[in-house]
């Protein structure tokens, strides 16, 4: 079910979020017996602390709602998200306490928290109901809120039913939905068309790999998307041990997450003209499995030494990443679970950026925090660049020792972009539960782009 705000009516039960140092003003506003509830519950408007007020007949009155302080809030996101999902059966709205950027979030989190991914079980009891807030972009939140639901849905879903074809499948609904065009290069037709490295990383799979290309709109700037879509990663033939292959089916966390920034754009119809390019491979083990110390010859011509078949993300990447520079667009942004060492730098619940453009990284960072979708630049560091060069070929996919892994990688993609261009190496897993963001995939970085694209694009 999409997920949306309940159809206004008169029997909405009132909300009202308390900052905690308004909590005797708004306990003035109360009657007398309410006044004494709330006394003898002992609620001080900690933060995600709730507390129903009954009417004559028992039934709920009204509701309190606890937003702590401003030290505590800056803490995390989302955090009346997790009242939504304990409230009682009903409607509710937010009749005071919250306005601007606080309410846009406090709708926003209500619609998460009703995100459940319920394919292989039986679904789970809605939550609590809640009527637009008055001064909101209520479509638009509704839109973001159902974008961010189906990258969910594409990194939950087990490579059984997410390969290579499921995904150009999801791909295709989704253009078709949205009145785009939408373009498959698989197989050994990858070769012929010039796209070596994405056919020489999957092409040891039982799905064949393949190129998604979705265009969208006909007018405006050109915002070209590239997505990592490796539907699982066994490492290849350096094999990744057991506890690393574990959550790898969330190796296609790109993908997820530009599909579901591209249904965004598309459903807002911004002013642009949109690509989105997903290389879409499993990594897998077979005869015909591409070999440590392999010379790959890209698109472009550069050539690479396979140092570490586990490194193959960038691979499929760079053969996009040159198909996306052929038509100048305006930007280009990758978005990929490219590196271990960016979860090790920022840690799961920040989008790590790099750009080379100021202008760009200011308008990110703005964004980000005006959404709650935290983001972090890090650099193109130029002294680096002599470790993505082996000696035998151009470039090198691995390099050794291990250090700087998020920012070699980085400037391994940029090499085949000369478009301006915006790379996020994101997690894409939420690895335990969060006010609106239950274990599982998640989108990371997609609303901060989304509220930056003013901005990137003028537009």
């Amino acid at each position: 079910m999409p997920l949306a705000f309940a159809a206004p009516t008169e029997d909405a039960i009132p909300v009202h979020i308390i900052d905690a140092d308004g909590l005797d003003a708004a306990l003035d506003r109360l009657s007398a017996p309410h006044r004494a509830w709330v006394e003898m519950q002992g609620f001080q408007a900690g933060l995600g602390q709730y507390l129903t007020l009954p009417d004559a007949e028992g039934r709920i009155a009204q509701v309190l709602v606890g937003f702590g302080t401003a030290a505590k809030r800056a803490r995390g996101r989302f955090h009346l998200g997790a009242v939504a999902g304990k409230l009682p059966d009903g409607t509710y709205q937010i009749a005071s306490g919250l306005a601007g950027s606080d309410l846009e979030e406090t709708a926003l989190a209500w619609l998460l928290a009703g995100y459940n991914f319920d394919r292989y079980r039986k679904p789970a009891t809605p939550i609590a109901a809640l009527v637009a807030p008055a001064g909101i972009d209520a479509v638009r939140i509704e839109i973001i809120a159902n974008g961010e639901a189906l990258t969910r849905d594409l990194i939950n879903t087990p490579t059984s039913d997410m390969g290579p074809a499921d995904l150009e499948d999801a791909a295709r609904s989704l253009a078709t939905e949205n009145d785009a065009d939408v373009n498959t290069i698989a197989g050994d037709d990858l070769i012929s068309a010039g796209f070596p490295l994405i056919h020489t990383v999957g092409r040891a799979s039982a799905q064949d790999p393949r190129l998604l290309d979705i265009r969208w709109g006909d007018s405006g700037p050109q915002l070209t998307l590239v997505g990592k879509g490796v539907c699982f990663d066994t490492g290849g033939l350096n094999i990744k041990p057991g506890a690393s292959m574990g959550l790898m089916k969330k190796d296609m966390g790109g993908a997820a997450t530009v599909l579901g920034l591209a249904q965004m754009i598309m459903a807002l119809k911004l002013p642009l003209r949109l690509r989105v390019l997903i290389p879409a491979v499993e990594n897998s083990i077979d005869g015909n499995a591409f070999r440590p110390q392999d010379i790959l010859t890209s698109r472009k011509g550069l050539t690479v030494e396979i140092n570490n078949t586990d490194a193959e993300g960038r691979l499929v990447l760079a053969d996009a990443l040159t198909l996306s520079d052929e038509d100048e667009p305006d930007l280009v942004i990758s978005m990929a679970t490219l590196t271990g060492a960016a979860r090790v730098a920022v840690g799961p619940d920040i989008a790590p950026f790099y750009t080379d453009s100021d202008a760009h990284a200011a308008a990110l960072t703005q964004a980000a925090l005006a959404v709650a979708d935290p983001v972090w630049r890090l650099p193109f560091h130029e002294p680096y660049e002599t470790m993505i060069e082996p000696g035998i070929a151009d470039l090198d996919n691995a390099p050794k020792g291990g250090m700087a892994g998020s920012i070699t990688a980085a400037l391994f993609l940029r090499r085949f972009v000369e478009s301006p261009y915006i790379h996020f190496d994101v997690y894409g897993w939420q690895p335990s539960a969060a006010p609106a963001r239950p274990k599982g995939g998640v989108g990371m970085g997609a609303r901060a782009v989304l509220a930056a694209l003013p901005g990137l694009l003028n537009i």
